[in-house]
């Protein structure tokens, strides 16, 4: 049987494939049902591993649909995020630099549609954008949209209404801003604005029309319990779009060292937010070559996006590398927003 084809009825042969055709009916994953994801045993992760294969595989088919990411303003942030190599209490040797050209915008749009990325993330490093960083991003979006075809995706910090109004006028497609754990572990990783802050953002962006893609980062030493409250709010949140961040613990960062990670564990962080947001773009995001490592392309069978080329401030793999795992997993990348027909043609027992 080809890799990328859905068995037509796994029978019941564990009772991850049970849980997994609940969620294909229609049902819910609990509270208890994720955490019992996080703490899956090494034997078990297969199954989970399928049983969340069988969800994604209802909703996107075969497909992989790909992320460009564009550092359009990098380090100057006066926030505290400990995550974070832009943060003014990062001693991160990085790149600092203030808002970037257009030209230079629309050569980075270029290069994403060379790489056949569907999104183009343009993200500066700030609280929230000064009206110059808006009016900016109101008038390079057209032009890329018109040139290259492509979904826009915004990470601009904090939004006011008015912002989110003025982005989705302007053709702004989905506005990133991350909730990265849960409401009671946050202040452990960032100080100088609260999660509520963050909700606040994504409640101003839904209200002006726009999606939402908005994740999280595994590895800061927050428990189980804070990753699954993160899972259900951004369940609660309809969130079309989820990057899940694997902690790159940067030297000079608050968390330099911090991140503990193995490659299991983050297939288990993949299958439980395919499970508890089962219709959710789910993106492999920032750290997945540091901690999946050789275990890479079986996050595709829980996710469906990743980065192509290169983070913020760190490298990524190679696109060509991905290209060839995509390929050799049987997948195909999609840049179309509609819905795969594999997808859309699929049983209830797929």
């Amino acid at each position: 049987m080809p890799l990328a084809s859905c068995p037509a009825d796994p029978a019941s042969a564990s009772p991850w494939h049970a849980l997994a055709a609940r969620v294909l009916a229609d049902g819910a994953v609990d509270r208890a049902e994720a955490l019992a994801v996080l703490e899956s045993s090494d034997v078990e992760l297969p199954d989970v591993l399928a049983a969340a294969w069988r969800v994604r595989h209802r909703h996107f088919g075969n497909t992989v649909q790909l992320f460009f990411l564009m550092n359009a303003k990098s380090g100057l942030c006066p926030e505290d995020c400990g995550y974070c190599s832009q943060s003014k209490v990062s001693e991160a040797d990085i790149p600092r630099y203030n808002l970037l050209s257009a030209p230079r915008l629309m050569e980075a749009a270029r290069l994403a549609a060379e790489r056949r990325s569907k999104t183009f993330c343009i993200v500066i490093s700030a609280r929230g954008p000064s009206e110059r960083e808006i009016d900016f991003v109101c008038g390079v979006v057209p032009e890329i949209k018109r040139q290259y075809g492509l979904n826009v995706c915004a990470c601009l910090g904090l939004l006011t209404p008015d912002q989110a109004r003025r982005l989705a006028a302007a053709g702004v497609d989905k506005v990133n801003h991350n909730l990265n754990t849960s409401d009671r572990f946050y202040p452990e990783v960032c100080t100088t604005h609260t999660y509520a802050d963050r909700v606040a953002t994504l409640e101003a962006c839904r209200a002006a029309g726009l999606q939402l893609c908005s994740g999280g980062i595994m590895g800061m030493g927050e428990t189980h319990d804070d990753l699954v409250d993160m899972a259900f709010e951004l369940r609660g949140m309809n969130v079309e779009s989820i990057p899940l961040n694997f902690l790159n613990a940067i030297d000079g960062t608050p968390l330099e060292g911090a991140s503990r990670l193995t490659p299991r564990d983050c297939l288990r962080g993949l299958a439980m937010l395919r499970l508890v947001n089962p219709a959710a773009e789910i993106r492999i995001a920032g750290g997945r070559e540091i901690h999946l490592g050789s275990l890479q392309a079986l996050g595709l069978y829980a996710a469906n996006s990743i980065f192509v080329g290169d983070y913020l401030t760190t490298k990524g793999q190679l696109p060509e590398a991905d290209y060839t795992m995509i390929e050799e997993l049987g997948f195909v990348i999609t840049r179309g927003a509609e819905r795969p027909a594999e997808a859309a043609g699929s049983s209830r027992g797929s």
